[in-house]
């Protein structure tokens, strides 16, 4: 039985949460209508990141088993459209905070004194459990480790020992980006896996026969592909991970590559969503602040529209421009391997 005298919000805890928006007087009565707006809809982006982080840690930890079943597939596709649900609200609720002129909020700007969105800690765990690492930032030139200064910041402050501890927890973790490597390092591949003991030779083959493809409809992609296909950290051969990615794009239309091929889209769409939110944000701020520099003294517009060149599955995007057509696509070997009959666990569970 329920508890019958349990009310809506009671269970949400509505009257403490109604109860934040008091900015620093504490009290929302105080505050000007246009201040009570900034604060509501920037609680609001937190409270979507703080699921967010949560998906992407179920995803995360699907994914980053050592064998994935089929049957899980569908349920981390799930929980990352819901992830990129949210950032499509997120994205038009910079429409809402646009109704704030430049002149309503120049009223109380410089009660905001350091703060700024820059310090959004659950933005940068975020990008840490999505994969975005330091060299990523370094190559676009930007000034400063936004990680460092939050938590020089949240030395300061009232409730920085939380924000450290979130900031070290996410540090510490492994990032989806990891996780989607390790599963596609294992795609089967003309039906072989990394266990198999003809799998380098079989990659590898595969490999010079989508070259050869490539070479054919468009010669002018070669460089693309051999650059998709180099060696990296010294290894001597192809990394599988991007050949796993590149035999999935292309034969997605085979029933056991469908979901992963899904995966991989929803994946992109998500990383497309980011983008566009970062850009959002950023025509939001030029249109309120114009070319000045942020709250706190951060970069302002220029550092945002630079954040829109992140991308942190790069390869997901990259592997597009070395699609041939279905009918270009080199043959597919064994093909039992990737029908609903098949199977690739000893269990009677196919896995990646």
């Amino acid at each position: 039985m329920g508890n019958e005298s349990l009310t809506y919000w009671d269970y949400l805890r509505l009257i403490p949460l109604l109860n934040q928006q008091g900015g620093l007087e504490g009290d929302d009565s105080r505050l000007s209508e246009d201040e009570l707006h900034f604060i509501v809809v920037h609680q609001t982006f937190e409270l979507w990141l703080k699921l967010i982080l949560r998906e992407l840690r179920l995803a995360r930890d699907r994914m980053l088993a050592e064998w994935v079943p089929e049957r899980h597939i569908p349920h981390v596709v799930r929980h990352l459209r819901r992830v990129n649900e949210i950032l499509k609200l997120a994205v038009e609720s910079f429409a809402v905070l646009e109704t704030l002129t430049p002149q309503d909020f120049l009223a109380f700007r410089q009660k905001l004194g350091a703060s700024s969105g820059f310090q959004s800690y659950q933005m940068r765990q975020m990008e840490l459990l999505l994969g975005l690492e330091m060299v990523d930032r370094k190559r676009l030139n930007l000034p400063g480790d936004p990680l460092a200064e939050i938590e020089a910041a949240a030395r300061a402050s009232t409730d920085g020992a939380a924000v450290i501890r979130d900031l070290e927890r996410a540090k510490g973790e492994a990032s989806l980006r990891a996780a989607l490597v390790k599963w596609l390092e294992r795609t089967p591949i003309h039906g072989s896996t990394p266990a198999d003991l003809a799998d380098r030779e079989i990659v590898a083959a595969f490999l010079a026969q989508y070259r050869e493809a490539v070479e054919k409809y468009d010669p002018n992609l070669l460089s693309e592909f051999d650059h998709y296909v180099a060696p990296e950290n010294g290894a001597g051969r192809t990394p599988r991970y991007r050949a796993g990615l590149l035999f999935i794009e292309s034969y997605r239309d085979l029933p056991l590559l469908s979901w992963p091929y899904l995966l991989i889209e929803t994946v992109v769409e998500m990383e497309e969503l980011l983008v566009l939110w970062r850009s959002r944000h950023a025509r939001m701020v030029e249109r309120m602040i114009g070319r000045r520099s942020g709250t706190g003294g951060s970069p302002g517009v220029a550092y945002l529209d630079a954040t829109t060149q992140y991308r942190i599955f790069h390869e997901f995007w990259t592997v597009r421009t070395l699609l041939v057509p279905r009918d270009r696509v080199p043959p597919l070997h064994r093909r039992e391997r990737y029908e609903l009959a098949g199977s690739l666990s000893p269990g009677g569970d196919g896995k990646l």
